[in-house]
């Protein structure tokens, strides 16, 4: 069933080596955030946004030698294949608005790739219009979409949302998360 609006997809598969390695073996989407964890927030925006959904979870690559992010990009694209569009978005950034979301969404009806920028710096989810989707499901390895991203130059859309840029890659960024979550309350 072909859908009029972009999936997300939520990276969710990752094995979060630099976090654990830097925290003492703790999986960095299970870490505490408010009141649920890092994947719970990252999961609450995308259900807000209304648009339709899929997590690529670890079980889903498990069958693959050395499963990077490219390979988690195209098999949840695979999944998704009938889809107008994809939002990838990495499961480590709770702090991602709904609003963020569905303006990608919406700029894809103009754009091949969007791409949210808070302050300068360039956020997620990036969104890929359908006409990439054989593009997205030939990704391997741990490069992402970068592939893609140099065939089809983003559309830089602005967004006034810091949680697009700040992914919980460190105990540092996941201290930075939690001030910014307490902020907002």
């Amino acid at each position: 069933m072909h859908t009029t609006l972009p999936t997300v997809i939520v990276l969710a598969a990752g094995r979060s080596e630099r976090f654990r390695a830097a925290s003492g073996g703790q999986d960095k989407l299970h870490a505490p955030l408010g009141r649920g964890s890092v994947r719970e927030h990252t999961l609450a925006a995308v259900q807000a946004s209304g648009l339709p959904w899929h997590v690529v979870e670890a079980a889903h690559t498990a069958h693959m030698d050395q499963p990077g992010m490219g390979d988690s990009i195209a098999t949840g694209v695979r999944a998704c294949a009938q889809a107008a569009g994809w939002l990838i978005l990495p499961a480590d950034l709770p702090l991602v608005q709904p609003a963020t979301l569905r303006a990608v969404a919406q700029a894809l009806a103009n754009h091949v790739v969007v791409q949210p920028v808070y302050q300068g710096q360039r956020g997620h989810p990036v969104g890929f219009a359908a006409t990439c989707g054989p593009a997205l499901m030939a990704l391997s390895g741990d490069q992402g979409a970068r592939a893609v991203l140099q065939t089809y130059a983003p559309y830089a859309l602005p967004v006034d949302d810091a949680g697009c840029i700040l992914d919980v890659d460190t105990p540092e960024a996941l201290e930075a998360a939690r001030r910014l979550l307490a902020q907002s309350l």
